[in-house]
C-alpha cells in the first residue's frame, strides 16, 4: 500500500530552488496519484501548473522523470530512483522534525543552569534534584560559580543571579525576594561598638565577597531621601559566601550579605543586625533565560517549578 505523506501546499519555485524536501513531496504526490490531472486536485493546482513544475524539476536534475505519453503516467528508472530513495529521506527529514517538536513540546532534554556558589548549594541544588526526580527524562547540569556572569554564559539554558540585572540581552525571571544586611557576631559588637551611622563603617574591620568583578568595598545605604556611600576597610575577603559568613559569626568582622544567607545566623543569635534602620539595595533573586518565546518545555516548566518553589513566602522569610 503507498504511504501517504504530509504535503505542504506546492508554490511553483524558481529551478534554482530544487534541492529541499518540497520537491521529492511533489514527485512522490505525482505517483501517488496516478495523474498530473488527479496530483493537480490533490495539490489545488492547475494541470498546467503542475505540468510546468515537473519540468523545471527534469530541467534542473537534468533527467526524463516521468514518461507522458501513456495513457497512464510511467515514472523512468530515474524517476523510479528518485521515489524510493526520496521517500526514505523525508521520513527521516519528518522523523527529524518530529522529535524536534517532541523536545520543545516535552520535559525531555538536558537542561543547563548556572548559579552562584552558596546559594545554588544551599537553595538550588536541591530544587534541581527534585525537579530532576519528578521529570526522569531531562537530565540537569548545574554549574556552580563564583562568577556566573562573567564566565561563557551563552552555553547555559539559565542563569540564576542575585542582586542588580546588569545590561544584557538575556530576559531576567523574579525567582524571589532578598534584601541585604550588615552584620557582625555579637562579641564584636561588644568590644567595639555599634555604629550609629554607615559612616561609622569605617573603623570597624570588614570582610567583602569577591564576585562578578564588582566593587565589593563600596557600600551603599538609603534612608527615606538621604543616601550614603561607604567605602570599608576590609583586610579579608573571599569569593565564598560561606566563608566571609563563617569569619563574621566568629567575629572577625562586619559583612555585608544576603537575607537568604544570615537570616539563620540572625535567628539563632550568631550574628546581629548592625544599621537597621538603614537600608542597602536589594539583591532580589532572578533567573535569566536566552529569550522570552520559544523556550524548551523543560526551561519553562524548570522556571515555574522555582517560581512556585520560593513563594509566597521564601525559605529565609519563613
Amino acid at each position: 500500500m503507498a504511504k501517504h505523506f504530509k504535503l505542504p501546499r506546492f508554490e511553483p519555485s524558481h529551478p534554482a530552488d530544487m534541492n529541499d524536501s518540497a520537491d521529492i513531496r511533489f514527485l512522490l504526490t505525482i505517483r501517488e496519484s496516478g495523474s498530473l490531472i488527479a496530483a493537480a486536485r490533490k495539490l489545488g493546482l492547475s494541470p498546467s501548473a503542475i505540468t510546468q513544475r515537473l519540468q523545471q524539476l527534469e530541467k534542473k536534475l537534468g533527467a526524463q522523470l516521468v514518461n507522458r505519453t501513456a495513457r497512464r503516467l510511467q515514472f523512468t528508472e530515474e524517476g523510479t530512483l528518485l521515489c524510493e530513495r526520496g521517500a526514505e529521506l523525508v521520513q527521516q527529514f519528518d522523523a527529524l522534525f518530529e522529535d524536534l517538536q517532541l523536545r520543545r513540546a516535552g520535559l525531555v532534554g538536558t537542561l543547563t543552569i548556572n548559579a552562584p556558589l552558596g546559594f545554588g548549594r544551599r537553595h538550588l541544588a536541591p530544587a534541581v534534584a527534585d525537579f530532576q526526580q519528578d521529570n526522569p527524562e531531562v537530565d540537569i547540569a548545574l554549574t556552580l560559580s563564583d562568577q556566573p556572569l562573567t564566565e561563557t554564559t551563552n552555553r547555559f539554558d539559565i542563569i540564576v543571579h542575585i542582586g542588580e540585572l546588569p545590561l544584557s540581552n538575556r530576559v531576567g525571571y523574579a525567582i524571589a525576594p532578598n534584601a541585604r544586611f550588615v552584620c557582625a557576631a555579637p562579641s564584636l559588637v561588644k568590644r567595639l561598638g555599634a555604629p550609629d551611622s554607615p559612616e561609622q563603617l569605617s573603623r570597624l574591620p570588614c570582610i567583602v565577597l569577591r564576585e562578578n568583578n564588582e566593587d565589593v568595598s563600596l557600600w551603599q545605604f538609603s534612608k527615606g531621601r538621604a543616601r550614603s556611600n561607604v567605602r570599608v576597610s576590609a583586610h579579608l575577603s573571599c569569593n565564598d559566601g560561606d566563608v566571609i559568613r563563617q569569619w563574621a559569626c566568629e567575629g572577625r568582622g562586619v559583612i555585608l550579605r544576603s537575607e537568604w544567607d544570615v537570616a539563620d545566623d540572625i535567628a539563632k543569635g550568631r550574628l546581629v543586625r548592625l544599621l537597621p534602620g538603614w537600608k542597602a539595595p536589594d539583591a532580589n533573586v532572578t533567573a535569566l533565560t536566552h529569550q522570552r518565546a520559544g523556550l524548551p518545555a523543560r526551561t519553562r516548566h524548570f522556571m515555574q517549578y522555582l517560581q512556585a518553589r520560593f513563594r509566597p513566602l521564601p525559605p529565609w522569610r519563613r
